[in-house]
């Protein structure tokens, strides 16, 4: 039976929360609860400017207070330069940087302060600092399926990006969905285009959605070969960097139920699911 990676996004919930600062130790138990659902990865916190993103200051500290010992499940933080890549590299707990490149130029510069060609040298340099300390990159397709930026975008712009990345060294990229535009049209063109070209890419999916949406896009990645997506329990979250209104993310309870009804392998204990959910519910209320 394939199975089906599914990478839980509290960071992605939490940062774009600007009314309140969520205390460490809350972060810290919720993400304890998602450790022990078997997720493949949680993307737990970002080493960023506390400028730019004030609600992930303390994912250093959020790290020392998970309970490790007992879960499968890998760490994945998300850098967006060299001084957080470096920052990142010296936990030996992290097994993965994440790094959002964007293919629209004007999002690039209001996502990370820099240029497409500046961020292609940023990633070249993540690529050798995760290789020096034993971590894999994950790069982000942002607007990955077109942006409200009016940059130019079309299915050959993403192939030539990912085509791009893949000659860096690129082994896991994940096309977002950044701001919800995405069709099940759209996704299913790209995922079955670009799949087969590159077998030693591991594709994900992030997508943002509303909830009218979201199983038109995860069916179409699904059956298009997709196997990795990005969630976050009751769709909270958005991309703070993104538009002034924030589009949800992809609702994990809605992958659990979709991958359960197809019969595959999430490595999802219910009972434990169940427990993260209602803990997300104390945290986000």
């Amino acid at each position: 039976m394939k199975k089906v990676k599914i990478i839980e996004c509290p960071r992605d919930a939490m940062q774009g929360i600007k009314s309140h600062f969520i205390p460490t130790d809350t972060k810290a138990r919720y993400i304890n609860s998602l450790l022990k659902v078997g997720f493949d990865t949680i993307d737990f916190g970002s080493f960023v400017s506390p400028k730019a993103i004030p609600q992930m200051r303390d994912t250093a500290n959020v790290l020392s207070q998970l309970y490790l010992s007992q879960t499968k499940s890998k760490l994945l933080a998300i850098v967006a330069n060299i001084r957080g890549a470096n920052d990142a590299s010296v936990f030996e707990e992290i097994d993965y940087l994440g790094y959002p490149f964007s293919i629209s130029e004007n999002f690039q510069m209001r996502n990370t302060g820099k240029t497409i060609s500046q961020s292609l040298g940023i990633l070249d340099e993540i690529l050798n600092i995760a290789y020096k300390s034993n971590k894999e990159v994950v790069a982000y397709l942002s607007m990955g399926f077109g942006n409200p930026y009016g940059d130019p975008w079309n299915v050959e712009i993403v192939a030539k990006w990912t085509e791009t990345l893949a000659k860096m060294g690129v082994k896991i990229l994940s096309l977002s969905d950044t701001v919800g535009v995405a069709s099940g049209e759209t996704i299913s063109y790209l995922f079955s285009n670009l799949i087969p070209l590159y077998p030693n890419i591991e594709f994900g999916a992030h997508l943002h959605t509303n909830m009218n949406s979201w199983y038109e896009k995860v069916d179409a990645a699904y059956r298009s070969g997709c196997y990795r997506f990005d969630g976050a329990i009751k769709g909270y979250g958005g991309c703070p960097m993104a538009k002034d209104e924030l589009t949800g993310n992809m609702p994990t309870e809605k992958l659990v139920s979709y991958f359960t009804a197809k019969k595959m392998d999430t490595n999802i204990n219910s009972l434990s699911f169940e427990s993260a959910y209602n803990e997300a519910l104390k945290v986000f209320s």
